[in-house]
């Protein structure tokens, strides 16, 4: 495959309750949102209206948490028809989760942990992709989580693993930018290579967020702005792969909808400057 399937959408937002209204009133200028899949796979009421109105206005993408596709447990199929459905309302531009796994004996530990890197792993989730795939009728996108252990038995790094399971499953990749560069600082890679170990034709969107210093780590906390090292990772990821549909995750301390629309426009500056800098 030369190139993704899914034209790209431009500059987005994460859809929040506490700007619904807002969005609805003012209309402001983004491109498309990003909506929590579980927020509204088994929800009525105003969650569901306000999403349906959005979507009446704008594209939506729709981005999981729970899909657990690297547990062992069996696929949750509950919660699949449940997606199905919602995509079926809400036809979304696509639909995406995370490369990781929730839970296993069918607890939810409510966190997105880290895989092995080895070709037992590589096998057993790209196999659970193309289920998922086939059930939903649709490629999905997989996202690299953030990380703050990793494995002795891991066989190949992580950007490795994510783009052979994205070509053995032929799915695309969200790749999330904030997670590289905090992944990056709490193992001590060189973040330039994640980027360059990732297939182009693969990555289909970015997200951009903020995290916190914990100590010697960095938490993916996605409730501070966006800082500079990863603005800078951000325009090398566009200058490798172009331009590729980005959005602002905030997902506590949620700040007034006119702070993340001023992070959006200096998205769309720095995705505009590293443009003209890869066609020059």
């Amino acid at each position: 495959m030369e190139s993704p399937a899914l034209p790209p959408l431009g500059y987005g937002l994460g859809l929040r309750r506490q700007h619904y209204k807002e969005v609805l009133a003012t209309q402001p200028k983004v491109d498309w949102f990003e909506a929590i899949s579980e927020n509204y796979m088994d929800a009525g009421g105003s969650p569901r209206h306000y999403l349906e109105a959005v979507r009446e206005r704008y594209p939506v993408v729709l981005h999981g948490v729970s899909l657990s596709i690297g547990s062992v447990d069996p696929l949750n199929r509950h919660y699949l028809q449940s997606l199905r459905r919602l995509i079926d309302d809400i036809e979304p531009a696509w639909v995406s989760d995370h490369l990781c796994w929730t839970g296993v004996d069918h607890t939810n530990l409510h966190d997105l942990l880290p895989l092995p890197y080895t070709e037992e792993s590589l096998s057993h989730v790209a196999g659970r992709v193309a289920q998922v795939q086939e059930f939903l009728g649709r490629r999905i996108l997989l996202e690299n989580v953030s990380s703050y252990v990793s494995y002795t038995v891991s066989e190949m790094s992580e950007w490795e693993f994510l783009g052979e399971v994205a070509e053995r499953a032929d799915c695309l990749l969200l790749l999330d930018i904030n997670n590289i560069y905090v992944s990056a600082c709490n193992h001590g890679f060189e973040p330039l290579d994640y980027l360059e170990g990732v297939p182009p034709q693969r990555v289909q969107q970015f997200h951009l967020a903020g995290h916190s210093r914990n100590g010697e780590h960095i938490i993916d906390t996605h409730d501070q702005p966006i800082v500079d090292p990863v603005w800078q990772l951000y325009a090398e990821a566009v200058r490798r792969f172009g331009p590729v549909s980005a959005m602002i995750e905030r997902d506590d301390n949620i700040p007034p909808l006119a702070e993340l629309l001023a992070e959006l426009e200096q998205a769309r500056r720095i995705g505009r400057e590293a443009l003209q800098e890869r066609v020059a």
